[in-house]
């Protein structure tokens, strides 16, 4: 069950004029996250505008000394008014935190490969992800993409987990010259089918309707995290609704994104419905 708190700014790191990492102190969400699950946060603080509290991902899951979880982090991209709030917090500062939400990514074992694909801020369900791959010994592989160098962030968390990195960028300032469906088509056309591998992806529509595509195409099994507009996180507000088929097959129907999701299989979502960004 999720819960409701107060949670105090550890600290606010910077990444550039645009990007941060909001750290916070929530030991209750932080025990009960599991990888790729999301809290609701209200930017303006206790009795501040904006009223209403905004999903995001869980980033990571902060650990004290004796490495009991004590808190977790956002990764937030400076765009709109609460986006803003949320790039220039302070520490010490008390924000409302609800979580940890919606239904999580599946780890696979060995001898199963995990390959994670990441578009700009979809970077932010895959730390946690990572994590859960290198406690089961899966071989794990990220395909970053971004319009240039600079819009590349954290890979050193990655890198620290023993995540195998492959980098694209739009511009060629960094790693690949393509958008990062370029590398993952090759791999995928390279790797033999006997050899299994399951797809994770979060980022822009048309990166996610691509992989998805290519999935399918290889015969890969793929989970996507939908980054859908949500107004409670619970259910209640109709707000995150998207058209997927039912798990066991059937008629696509509107499906709460914040309750059936975020982590859907590709197969099930109806792309043609998804908005784009």
């Amino acid at each position: 069950m999720p819960v409701d708190i107060d949670a105090t700014v550890i600290a606010n790191r910077r990444l550039s004029a645009d990007y941060n990492v909001l750290s916070l102190a929530a030991p209750e969400i932080a025990a009960a996250a599991r990888p790729g699950q999301f809290v609701m946060i209200k930017p303006g603080g206790l009795d501040s505008a904006p009223l209403l509290r905004r999903p995001f991902s869980i980033f990571e899951v902060l650990r004290d000394a004796s490495g009991r979880p004590s808190g977790v982090s956002i990764f937030n991209k400076r765009i709109g008014a609460g986006t803003t709030l949320l790039s220039r917090v302070e520490a010490g500062t008390r924000l409302p935190l609800l979580g940890p939400l919606g239904r999580p990514f599946e780890p696979v074992d060995p001898p199963a490969e995990a390959w994670m694909i990441a578009g700009g801020v979809g970077l932010a369900p895959f730390v946690t992800l990572a994590a859960a791959l290198a406690a089961r010994k899966t071989a794990t592989t990220l395909y970053y993409g971004a319009r240039k160098a600079d819009e590349l962030y954290c890979v050193d968390l990655f890198e620290a987990l023993g995540v195998t990195i492959v980098l694209a960028t739009e511009d060629g300032s960094r790693g690949i010259h393509g958008r990062i469906t370029v590398p993952l088509e090759a791999a995928l056309e390279a790797r033999p089918l006997g050899n299994p591998v399951k797809l994770y992806v979060c980022g822009p529509t048309p990166m996610m309707r691509a992989t998805a595509h290519l999935a399918d195409v290889h015969g890969r099994a793929c989970d996507v995290s939908l980054e859908q507009v949500m107004g409670c996180g619970l259910g209640g507000c109709y707000s995150c609704v998207v058209m997927a088929r039912p798990a066991g097959g059937g008629a696509a129907h509107h499906t709460r994104t914040c309750i059936e999701g975020p982590v859907f299989d590709a197969q099930r979502v109806v792309w043609d419905a998804v908005a784009g960004h």
